[in-house]
């Protein structure tokens, strides 16, 4: 039996490089690329069966950003598949990022190096702003959109005798200082992609509890550092231009610095062949590559408060029911 895997964000970066790794693993199965803009789309579509001429892949348009998107994406979903066996949550925004350019070269400079590039932390900041769903940006797209996606995809992700999978792409820039229960979807602060990123991995611990006996298991992933549009976006073309050599040098000294989209997909990849029941629900599974170009994928334990995870799913299926009235 084909397996059924749908992929959002897979026009490029991460999710695309993804795509080519399943297709070049098992050529049976039949992919979903889960697409904002369609004319990526379509392109990633035509790159991946120029090098897979046999595949099955659909196209399917989804801004997880917006409720009614969402919505309708769902639907024809559901019309299209009788499961899915594999939702990988990969799609993320980072919108106007602001990065303290004297902190950088300091930290440039510094025995702090390597941590500052992997977590940004102290150093990034992003401007948010509210949809037309009246909903934060970052927070609807990294998160609630995906969350919204599974609770409509149930009848074909949890159903008895059928094990399916979830798989978010969360970050080392997680990090649980940048959420705060009492404010969602960070409206007051200036980490909104932190925020969502730690926000998803609390999420995938509640998913586990609750839906495991109903067949379906969540796994978090943290690709590495990895240069993608959305990397390339928080500096300068220039600074790049200068830097670039100084992390592949780095590259030599720690297993945290993937950087290219294939090498960053290796942990997503990884959890593709292995049995859900083994894996650790409190574990993100890492990209990692050594000095020497060789990819690995490893297991650390989150930093994950199970109450505030409860009291987030709790909080999340109230918003839905909100969101849904206005539909």
């Amino acid at each position: 039996m084909e397996k059924v895997v749908l992929v959002t964000g897979a026009n490029s970066g991460i999710g695309l490089a993804l795509c080519e790794r399943l297709l070049t693993e098992d050529g049976q199965l039949r992919l979903c690329l889960a697409c904002r803009n369609t004319q990526r789309g379509e392109a990633a579509r035509s790159a991946l069966l120029t090098s897979h001429s046999n595949a099955h892949v659909d196209l399917l348009h989804l801004d997880v950003g917006s409720v009614q998107s969402v919505l309708a994406a769902a639907q024809e979903v559901k019309a299209r598949y009788n499961r899915i066996d594999f939702l990988y949550l990969n799609a993320g925004i980072m919108p106007n990022p602001h990065i303290d350019l004297k902190a950088f070269f300091r930290g440039l400079f510094s025995r702090n190096v390597i941590n500052m590039f992997a977590t940004a932390e102290g150093l990034l900041t992003q401007q948010d702003q509210l949809n037309s769903d009246g909903l934060q940006e970052v927070f609807a797209t990294n998160l609630f959109g995906h969350f919204l996606l599974i609770r409509e995809l149930e009848p074909l992700v949890c159903r008895a005798g059928h094990t399916s999978r979830v798989v978010w792409t969360s970050s080392s820039n997680a990090r649980r200082s940048a959420f705060s229960i009492e404010d969602l979807q960070h409206r007051d602060g200036s980490e909104p992609y932190s925020s969502s990123k730690y926000a998803s991995d609390m999420l995938s611990l509640a998913l586990n509890r609750h839906k495991n006996s109903q067949g379906l298991f969540s796994s978090v992933i943290c690709p590495g550092l990895v240069m993608t549009n959305l990397t390339y976006g928080i500096l300068p073309s220039f600074f790049w231009t200068l830097i670039l050599p100084i992390m592949w040098l780095i590259r030599i000294f720690t297993n945290t610095f993937t950087l290219t989209p294939h090498n960053g997909a290796e942990a997503l990849h990884w959890l593709f062949g292995q049995n859900p029941e083994s894996l650790d629900p409190r574990a993100k599974y890492h990209s990692l590559t050594s000095g020497l170009g060789t990819n690995y994928t490893q297991a650390r334990q989150m930093d994950i408060d199970e109450e505030m995870a409860e009291v987030l799913y709790s909080k999340l299926l109230e918003l839905e029911r909100v969101v849904r009235k206005k539909e």
